[in-house]
């Protein structure tokens, strides 16, 4: 059974820092490429941030590039969204997923977790 538990979500002001994790078991986790998404009320989920299985190739969307960075480290099945800067925009529960394709749509990722709520107010 796969599973992807998500931790470190939080309240913080704008401009202030939090740090995502997200552990999963029951896979071969280094064979996954790993992504980030968030979904805000009233609105659709989209991407956040991917990283292939080695760890050498990252893609980021447009509106957190610079301010979130996306790791992993496979010997401990975890995967980390590091946010600094943050926005009120930045407002959304974010969902760690695992898929076998290097992607920014959400269709393609098999595994998703339950998410975790992060909030970025003024």
């Amino acid at each position: 059974q796969v599973q992807l538990v998500e931790s470190g979500g939080g309240s913080v002001q704008t401009g202030g820092s939090l740090r995502l994790s997200c552990e999963a078991s029951g896979l071969t986790f280094s064979s996954y490429v790993l992504g980030w998404f968030r979904q805000a009320p009233g609105k659709e989920r989209e991407f956040v941030a991917a990283l292939t299985p080695s760890g050498y190739r990252t893609s980021y969307a447009t509106s957190v590039k610079g301010r979130l960075t996306i790791s992993r480290a496979n010997a401990k099945n975890t995967v980390s969204l590091q946010m600094n800067s943050l926005k009120p925009e930045d407002t959304a529960v974010y969902y760690c997923a695992a898929s076998l394709q290097f992607s920014r749509n959400a269709l393609q990722y098999y595994y998703w977790g339950q998410g975790t709520q992060v909030t970025a107010s003024s």
